[in-house]
């Protein structure tokens, strides 16, 4: 891993990296590339793991409070959540996949009896199940997620976890900037608050980061099951409803 290179972008979006950190992340590389020979978590070259990876699930770190509960959806090999871990130590991260290979890579390595225990929990579940369940309902203050599902599905897989007064804040790419602005967030109980466009030298590339504030509580019937998610979308406002509207 590029240790100075990792420690210098980490610079521009506040973070100062310390040694232990800079040493947990090349650890996080070492063990997500070893079980990548097995489990399929990646098909990033280890050499760019640090930017393409790393760097990249950084980048929101800006727009997350001191102190926060986050939940990453969709955790995979742990991107982003364990790397705003290890970068924030003041968070509270907690990682959710549907797999069973991910959950016990995670688990393992950075859950709390993990040889690298920098999350605070690791759930094992379908997102659009594990919504419903009261232990885990509306009790984030940041949700998030990285390349989990077009938009307006990631958004219904989403709400239900965040808090009245939380915010959703999905890892997406400029060109859905329009989708963005139409998600019909409404029905969700948020609002779309701002659009951060997030510059990342080293990959050349922008991540656009859709802010969605939770304004009231989400209906009970969100999200729905994910056959009903997946052939009959949330959907957006379309082009001509909004210019007329």
């Amino acid at each position: 891993m590029d240790r100075a290179a990792l420690e210098r972008e980490a610079k521009n979006f506040g973070i100062q990296l310390k040694k232990t950190q800079l040493e947990a992340f090349a650890l996080f590389e070492k063990k997500l590339y070893e079980a990548n020979k097995v489990m399929n978590l990646t098909r990033v070259p280890q050499e760019e793991c640090w930017k393409r990876h790393i760097l990249d699930s950084l980048c929101i770190s800006p727009l997350i409070s001191k102190n926060a509960h986050v939940l990453d959806i969709g955790s995979g090999g742990g991107l982003p959540g364990v790397a705003l871990a290890i970068a924030r130590d003041d968070l509270y991260v907690t990682c959710l996949d549907s797999s069973n290979k991910s959950v016990g890579f995670l688990s393992q390595i950075f859950g709390v009896r993990g040889s690298l225990p920098v999350l605070f929990a690791v759930i094992l579940g379908r997102a659009e199940e594990v919504a419903h369940d009261a232990r885990y309902r509306e009790k984030y203050d940041i949700v998030t997620g990285r390349a989990l599902a077009p938009l307006a599905l990631q958004a219904e897989l989403s709400a239900g976890f965040v808090k009245v007064g939380g915010v959703f804040l999905p890892m997406r790419t400029p060109r859905e900037i329009q989708d963005a602005k139409n998600l019909q967030a409404q029905k969700l109980g948020m609002t779309l608050t701002d659009l951060k466009s997030i510059s990342i030298p080293p990959l050349n590339a922008v991540r656009l980061i859709p802010v969605y504030k939770k304004q009231g509580r989400t209906p009970a019937e969100f999200p729905r099951a994910w056959a009903k998610i997946k052939t009959s979308p949330l959907g957006t406002v379309s082009a001509m409803e909004t210019e007329e509207g």
